[in-house]
């Protein structure tokens, strides 16, 4: 049975009673609010082009539309990426911006997101840049100039309140996803190792990296693990590293990147993450 779902980041909702009505009468089918200007479902949209009838409705609104199935709606695995998905910065950017060297750094990382430049040989070369950072510079970053994607916390305790298991698998650093992933509430984190010499930063990051591939085996291993097969599993992230684990959980979630946009069929472009929450922990 599908369900036509739209959703909306509670921070600048456009979704009201009006704008759900409006769908309603076009697609036919049920609507049953799970959140008023957040989350509703439409069950069972009578019009076989109910999607499409949906994303020329809402226009320019800032509304996401989705059609997915109720079967195995509830996940019991989450993979997320950090840097830009859980977190609303890029930690090693904000670590450049320390040393004046923000937009050099910066502009690496968007090539890297975009798969324009290998993972590997783009992460070496912005660590080296930091060559000489101090632990306590770093630890003030943390302390300071991250944020919670809002939402995040929230989709992490619904989905354990289910009986989910939640890994936060990162390309960026643990000084920062161990730290993170225990004040969102995550099992697990898996991220790179900063390598230091006394209390500032070698240039240099452990070997192996953590990169599309470990965050891809990842989800396979806790599947395996709990005898569950992909599709009671969710991925989570927004750049070309995250691609091969998104594609093939059984829902994938993008968060706005233009580069996932092209290759998934079910898209998030809002940041806020409880938006996300109706549709795999209700």
């Amino acid at each position: 049975m599908p369900v036509l779902s739209l959703i909306a980041n509670p921070a600048d909702s456009d979704l009201d009673v009006s704008l759900a009505a409006a769908v309603v009468q076009q697609t036919g089918g049920e609507l049953n609010w799970l959140h008023h200007q957040v989350a509703c479902d439409i069950i069972e949209p009578k019009a076989p082009n109910a999607l499409s009838i949906a994303h020329e409705i809402i226009g320019s609104r800032r509304v996401d539309a989705n059609v997915v199935p109720t079967e195995g709606r509830r996940k019991l695995i989450l993979v997320a990426d950090m840097d830009s998905t859980m977190i609303e910065q890029e930690c090693i950017d904000e670590l450049a911006a320390a040393l004046g060297l923000k937009e050099q750094v910066a502009e690496i990382t968007d090539r890297a997101m975009r798969g324009e430049l290998d993972f590997g040989q783009a992460l070496d070369t912005r660590v080296a840049l930091l060559k000489g950072l101090e632990r306590a510079t770093i630890e003030e970053i943390r302390r300071e100039a991250i944020t919670l994607t809002p939402g995040g916390r929230a989709l992490v305790h619904t989905m354990k309140a289910y009986g989910a298991f939640t890994s936060l698998v990162s390309g960026g650093f643990t000084f920062f996803a161990d730290y993170f992933a225990k004040r969102i509430g995550f099992d697990e984190a898996i991220a790179n190792v900063l390598q230091f010499e006394g209390d500032k930063l070698t240039g240099t990051v452990q070997k192996p990296i953590v990169d599309k591939n470990t965050k891809r085996e990842r989800l396979e291993a806790l599947a395996a693990e709990r005898g569950l097969s992909l599709g009671q599993t969710i991925a989570v992230g927004d750049g070309a590293n995250d691609l091969d684990m998104i594609g093939i959980a059984g829902f994938g979630v993008a968060l706005h990147a233009i580069l996932l946009k092209i290759v998934l069929s079910w898209q998030k472009h809002r940041r806020d993450s409880r938006s996300s929450v109706p549709e795999f922990a209700s």
